[in-house]
């Protein structure tokens, strides 16, 4: 592969803005690290996945949908949009089907970025935001994060948020936990926040982890729809619902502001076992009951195994935790390549700006476990 900058490279046609991009790194996978180190008892906790799988009625339902993938989707997806309105309470029409939330951050920069406006987003914050943000070509406004020792280590500051936003500010972006610090945003902090926020500015508020903040009493953002013409709130099935490989997510946001996502979404942006699952999904309320319950379970195994190791875990909203690993000077992407030797997979945050950190999903108890001896052999 030629260098893309050099004269006879048919990359040097491509937009500037994409150029310059680095792609988003995902999770290692199982099946590479078994293709690299011949490793076959593999535990993965990288990509905060659920490991309880979805709800068996979900399952069956994208089961039975697949005597029909001959046919397209449906492409207005009416049956789970009907069944998202009525489950939030909103209209039909404020409802935006994604490919997994990660679709829908496209959509929003697509739709309301280009390179004569900013966006805003906080330090720490989930590095999707930034690749759309430029790839679009407008101004990314990187706000300062909260200090290490504040109540909510890393955690979004939203007075330097705030004060981040100027006129040509058309997206600012809250993730609410965010993922990968786990940090959260109070109720009244974002309520107060939203107050503040001028009508040209429209805010994202990305709810991925909402199932389990919700034990921290993080708000419901569908519920400040009706006062906040410019907020549009993110979901999706791929965390607690555990439908992560079948990519579907959906936006609720007012109705002029879903026209516009619809004007640049995909037709048959989502497949029917999506569909069929999701709407299954969206009505079994033990899913979530199940997925909340395993990770307070988990949290409470790292809680006490993680210390005894001298590792520093940060509080948690998510299904996951944010965990210092530099002792004896590791770094966190040291011990990410000790523990793959090992058949553990975690996620470094180098790339996020903390370089001593480790992101660990939690797993089932003896997934934990299996971590915990694992980092006790890597840090020993």
């Amino acid at each position: 592969m030629t260098d893309i900058h050099t004269p006879r490279s048919p990359a040097r046609l491509a937009v500037e803005a994409v150029r310059a991009l680095s792609p988003y790194v995902t999770g290692k996978p199982m099946t590479e690290l078994e293709r690299e180190l011949g490793i076959t008892d593999i535990v993965k906790l990288a990509s905060n996945e659920n490991p309880l799988g979805p709800s068996p009625a979900a399952l069956a339902a994208a089961q039975k949908s697949l005597a029909d993938i001959w046919l397209y989707p449906d492409g207005n997806g009416h049956e789970l949009k009907a069944a998202i309105a009525r489950h939030h309470g909103v209209s039909l029409e404020q409802v935006t089907l994604g490919n997994g939330s990660n679709d829908l951050l496209v959509l929003l920069a697509e739709a309301f970025l280009s390179p004569q406006v900013s966006a805003v987003v906080s330090q720490y914050a989930f590095a999707i935001y930034g690749l759309v943000i430029q790839a679009t070509g407008a101004v990314a406004k990187v706000a300062q994060a909260l200090p290490e020792d504040s109540d909510s280590p890393f955690g979004h500051d939203l007075d330097a948020m705030l004060a981040a936003i100027d006129a040509t500010t058309r997206l600012v972006y809250i993730a609410n936990p965010n993922n990968p610090t786990g940090s959260w945003v109070s109720d009244a902090a974002l309520r107060a926040f939203l107050a503040k926020v001028p009508d040209t500015t429209i805010v994202v508020l990305d709810e991925a982890y909402f199932e389990y903040a919700r034990r921290f009493g993080c708000t419901d953002g569908a519920d400040l729809l009706a006062s906040h013409p410019n907020l549009v709130v993110l979901r999706t099935f791929s965390k607690a619902h555990a439908l992560a490989g079948l990519r579907v997510g959906y936006a609720l946001s007012h109705a002029d502001v879903a026209n516009m996502l619809n004007r640049v979404r995909q037709p048959f942006n989502v497949t029917i076992p999506a569909l069929a699952a999701a709407e299954v999904a969206l009505a079994d309320p033990q899913q979530a009951v199940r997925a909340v319950a395993l990770v307070e379970q988990g949290m409470a195994q790292l809680a006490e195994g993680l210390p005894a190791l001298g590792v520093k875990a940060y509080p948690s909203a998510g299904n996951f935790v944010l965990a210092d690993v530099s002792r004896g000077g590791l770094s966190g992407a040291q011990v990410f390549d000790k523990l793959l030797r090992q058949g553990v997979i975690v996620r470094p945050v180098g790339g996020y700006g903390l370089p001593r950190c480790v992101r660990i999903t939690i797993g089932l108890a003896d997934q934990n476990e299996r971590l915990l001896a694992a980092l006790k052999h890597c840090l020993d």
